[in-house]
Order: structure tokens, then C-alpha cells, then sequence
């Protein structure tokens, strides 16, 4: 049986990768994609690549097919989600937000970073969180809830989140980590990550052959890592932009407990390896391998490498993903096939290009 879906804000990067995924998919079927600026254009006309695969036109956002999908994806701003999704939640509808309106647990946090009034609290406390590999259990309470015949709220991790966590979490949950210490992340994002509308930072002539570092200190996805790694004023990041459209590359410093240095690169990669087992989205690398990130471009894969540095007693971790499809889409996608009860790998690409 087909499920009908949605995405609102079908025309940005994020969600035009949702259109092409979602049209690829055995059991998803695309029956809407929104757009304010595009309604009433062809998909195919905005987005050439996909011509042939869809005669859907963009609709406004109020289109009144939305109340009778069995899911809409929602690849909206920050703040949009808090208007669209009760509504949505209300008609029956289970939605996937890729925004960051729900991701935080707490409104007061969600309010101090992003600068606006959360107003739809009371969804923070039953949402799940949508990072599989970690969060599996919250998306297996969605299931239930789904099936049970209630809508259900999912908060799609954020791009940076999901590199860093997965290069991270096994780390922290094993306890490594030493106590207090500081925890560093160094990351760098193409330029989709920025979202499609340009500008003075995004501009070509500005990211050619430039590398720089942005919202020092003051980065938005901050409290975001320090939840899922229940490390709460510990995480030091620093986000870079680089001249590529697709592709996050993660790299994370752990200083570790004495008990920990005495580990080696393969007892690392063991620990990993088994925290992953059942995880068939996240490739755990052998040693003295690091991820690239042309190597999971297009795909909803996630490639760890791991190394002990003995002279100073840290763990680096390095985590490797499209920021587009691992990052966003791909993984709305990866927790709907959970929430629906399909394989978490059902439709999608999982080899890159390998040129």
C-alpha cells in the first residue's frame, strides 16, 4: 500500500532533494510539493533535472491537499513549522519537520538561540527526536503511535548535529570523555547547507576558492549538539564554509579519561563498530582511513573515522555526510520509513559517484 505525502517548501535545496528522493520511493507517493514563490510552475521547469520523472506543479501553501496526505515533510524556515504543524498534527496528519522549531527540548532554550517565541511548547514533550542511529527509540514510539492512529510529530537532527553526534556519541556514552573537559568541533558545510536564497557570504565570487569560519561561538546547531551528547556548555563550534555544494565534513576532538588513553585506534573501532551493529547507514571506517565527503555525496550514508592521539590523550573523530541527504532529506525520509514501518533504508541512494 502507497502512502500519500507531501513537502512544504518543495522549491529550496532541501526540499527539492525531499521531491527527488520522495518520487524515487516504492511506497511513498508524491502528491503535492508547495512553493510562495513557485506556485503554479512545473517542478521540471524550476528544476530541469527532474524532468520526465514528475508533471507536479508547485502549490501555494495553503494547498487544502496537504489535510489528506498520511504525511507532509516540512522543509520550511525556522518559526514556519510552529504555524504549519499543529494544524497538520490536528488533521491527522503525521509530519517530518527538517526545520529547528522542535529539535530543542526546551522552549526557553529554542528561544534564546533563535531569538523568537516558541509557541507550541506542549508539542516539545511528545515529539520524537529524528536521529536514528541514536534516537531509535523515540522513533519507534512514533511508529507505535502511528499505528495506533494518531499523527505524530518527528524533529529531523540538523546537519552539523549529525555529523558531529555520529563521529561523537559512542565516545560520550562510553564514557571517554574527560570530566568537564571541552569538547571541540571544527565542521565544514557546502554551500546548500546556507539554503537557496544568496547572499553577500553565498554569493559564488564570495565562496570560490575561499575557505572561512561563520557564527563563531554563537552558532544556532550549539545547543543542539550539546542535547544529543548531554553536554551541556562543553561544546566548543566552529562551522566552516567551503566551495562545494554538497558535503559536511565533522571533525571532533575529545579529550579522553586516563582509562581511556590506554585504548588503541582498533579497540576505538571495535567499540564503534558495535555501538553502529543494526545501523546500516553509518560506515564505520577501518584504521588509518578518514571519511571524504565525495564519498557519501548523494547518499543518505554516514562515514566515521577514528584515531587516538596518545602525546595528548584525545580521541579524534571525524564524521562525513551530504548535508543535503543525511543531513535534511534523506534522513526525514530514513525516519518516515521507520514511523511507517518500512526498512529505514527503503528508497534511498546509498552509493555515492565514485568519480
Amino acid at each position: 500500500m502507497g502512502y500519500r505525502v507531501a513537502v512544504v517548501g518543495a522549491a529550496g535545496y532541501a526540499g527539492v532533494e525531499l521531491v527527488r528522493l520522495l518520487l524515487a520511493h516504492p511506497d511513498f507517493e508524491l502528491v503535492a510539493a508547495t512553493s510562495a514563490e513557485d506556485a503554479g510552475k512545473a517542478i521540471s521547469d524550476v528544476y530541469p533535472a527532474l524532468a520526465g520523472a514528475t508533471d507536479l506543479f508547485f502549490t501555494p501553501h495553503n494547498d487544502p491537499v496537504l489535510a489528506t496526505c498520511d504525511a507532509v515533510f516540512l522543509a520550511v524556515p525556522h518559526t514556519a513549522a510552529l504555524k504549519i504543524a499543529p494544524s497538520l498534527l490536528d488533521s491527522g496528519v503525521t509530519v517530518i519537520d527538517l526545520s529547528a522549531d522542535f529539535r530543542l527540548a526546551d522552549a526557553a532554550t529554542y528561544e534564546s538561540w533563535y531569538g523568537v517565541e516558541h509557541t507550541a511548547p506542549e508539542l516539545l514533550a511528545t515529539r520524537a527526536f529524528g536521529l536514528p542511529e541514536l534516537f531509535a527509540e523515540d522513533l519507534l514510539r512514533a511508529k507505535d503511535q502511528r499505528a495506533s492512529g494518531t499523527a505524530t510529530l518527528v524533529a529531523c537532527a540538523g546537519c552539523f548535529p549529525t555529523a558531529t553526534s555520529l563521529a561523537a556519541a559512542p565516545a560520550i556514552r562510553l564514557g571517554w570523555a574527560r570530566e568537564g573537559a571541552p569538547i571541540v568541533v571544527d565542521a565544514i558545510s557546502g554551500v546548500t547547507g546556507a539554503g537557496k536564497t544568496p547572499t553577500a557570504r553565498t554569493h559564488f565570487c564570495s565562496v570560490a576558492e575561499n575557505v572561512e569560519a561563520y557564527s563563531v561561538c554563537r552558532h544556532r546547531h550549539t545547543p543542539e549538539i550539546e542535547q544529543i551528547l548531554g553536554l551541556e556548555g562543553r561544546v566548543v563550534f566552529t562551522p566552516h564554509l567551503a566551495p562545494l555544494k554538497r558535503g559536511l565534513l565533522s571533525t571532533v576532538t575529545i579529550p579522553l579519561t586516563e582509562d581511556a588513553q590506554s585504548l588503541d585506534d582498533d579497540a576505538v573501532i571495535d567499540a564503534y563498530r558495535a555501538a553502529y551493529e543494526g545501523h546500516p547507514l553509518v560506515d564505520v571506517l577501518d584504521a588509518g582511513r578518514t571519511p571524504r565527503t565525495d564519498s557519501v555525496a548523494g547518499t543518505c550514508l554516514c562515514q566515521v573515522g577514528l584515531a587516538i592521539d596518545r602525546r595528548t590523550g584525545v580521541l579524534v573523530a571525524i564524521g562525513a555526510i551530504d548535508n543535503l541527504c543525511k543531513g535534511a532529506s534523506g534522513q526525514a525520509v530514513q525516519c518516515a520509513n521507520i514511523v511507517f514501518g518500512l526498512d529505514e533504508r527503503r528508497g534511498l541512494p546509498l552509493s555515492a559517484l565514485p568519480v
